[in-house]
């Protein structure tokens, strides 16, 4: 077996990567120190799969990138990676490029939903979610998620009534959960998507952060019983999995003829057709090749969340990690230290020169959290916590020892 070194870790300033670039960094977060290190935005630092790069090596030195399509290796790379993945039998057809999940959702939201449309889906969540309805000038309704025991459940009683009473024309779910990596049960799943289906509200499933397992076992919402699948759409894409979001490669499933033709038609008015000749590539080199890298990243990442969670417990100060199942992003509950996740933000960023995600950015209901990217080597990893550490006195008490 190839054994993969995830110490090693790119240079991102040569692909100008926006997490490390510092102007970027300082429109967002003011003035930081000349070696800040940042756990902000969810992309990881380690290099792409070999297999990958040899797949970009071969369209590099053919020397040709004109346009190209969705041939036959594409759709065989979905429903084979779908299939042994995930136990989801997907046919060729149910399946549609697209340019990115964010700008999937932006057409989603165009295709099912009137110019008085209404979205739902619930918080804390990713941005884009209620970003993508405000741009479009749809209104959005939140579902809080219950938040008890460092841990996150629905209420569902709260989510009939406003699919009753509210009747959106789409509910955007998110599988697993961002921010809090949270597995949600299959049985979570099925009543929601009975929800859903007795309301007449779409059930879109965003299910981009499904490949690295960390704790439990994910349930894609295609194992749904077959009577939900005429009301469901699937989004997903390698981009987490494989850190390359930045070919903007992604797809969606959708099992239902007429909410298919309807999606492809608004993706037409968008001139959304041809995919990137190096996302393509990317993609299927990754669903072909890339598993048992995928497989030692995720050792390599469980690894290092089970010592930022040990580090954190024992000594940041009132910090409390929810567990996570999923991703490489710790969520961070501070509601016991009296700050905001805005003023640890800021502290964090000026004194530290360390850069985390403000859990306001996740549409509501995140002001007591931060947001940590884990996706780098240990070394950096180590020294952000070291430094979080020892600058913490100047803001809060001294962790204690356990």
């Amino acid at each position: 077996m190839k054994e993969y070194h995830f110490d090693e870790i790119a240079d991102r300033k040569v692909d100008h990567c926006r997490k490390w670039d510092r102007k970027i960094v300082e429109e967002k977060f003011g003035d930081v120190p000349e070696n800040f290190i940042p756990m902000w935005i969810a992309d990881m630092d380690f290099k792409a799969a070999p297999e990958i790069n040899e797949a970009f090596r071969k369209i590099i030195d053919n020397g040709a990138y004109g346009y190209t399509y969705t041939y036959e290796d594409f759709f065989n790379a979905v429903m084979n990676w779908q299939k042994k993945r995930h136990g989801n039998e997907v046919n060729k057809e149910w399946i549609t490029l697209s340019y990115g999940t964010v700008s999937t959702i932006h057409y989603l939201y165009q295709a099912f939903c009137p110019s008085n449309g209404k979205v739902m889906f619930n918080t804390p969540v990713y941005n884009p979610f209620s970003y993508a309805a405000k741009n479009n000038q749809f209104e959005t309704i939140h579902n809080q998620l219950i938040y008890e025991n460092y841990a996150y459940r629905i209420d569902f009683s709260l989510l009939e009534e406003q699919l009753k009473v509210e009747k959106p024309q789409l509910f955007l779910f998110c599988s697993p959960h961002n921010p809090s990596g949270k597995i949600w049960r299959k049985d979570e799943l099925e009543r929601i998507a009975f929800l859903c289906k007795k309301y007449g509200t779409l059930l879109v499933v965003d299910e981009v952060h499904s490949e690295i397992i960390l704790s439990g076992e994910f349930t894609s919402a295609l194992q749904l019983p077959e009577k939900y699948l005429d009301n469901l759409v699937v989004l997903t894409s390698p981009n987490k999995a494989f850190n390359l979001g930045g070919l903007k490669t992604s797809y969606s499933i959708i099992p239902d003829e007429s909410k298919r033709s309807l999606f492809q038609q608004q993706l037409k008015m968008n001139a959304i057709t041809s995919p990137n000749v190096f996302g393509v590539t990317g993609l299927i080199a990754a669903y072909d090749y890339g598993e048992e890298w995928l497989e030692q990243l995720t050792l390599y990442l469980r690894q290092n969340y089970d010592f930022s969670k040990q580090f954190i417990e024992k000594n940041i100060a009132n910090w409390k990690v929810v567990p996570v199942e999923a991703s490489y992003l710790p969520w961070i509950d501070i509601s016991e230290t009296g700050k905001t996740s805005l003023e640890w933000v800021d502290y964090l960023a000026k004194k530290a020169g360390v850069i985390i995600e403000p859990g306001n950015n996740f549409t509501a209901d995140g002001n007591q959290f931060l947001r940590i990217n884990i996706g780098t080597s240990r070394v950096i990893l180590e020294e952000a916590l070291k430094r979080i550490k020892n600058c913490q006195d100047e803001f809060g008490p001294k962790g204690s020892e356990k």
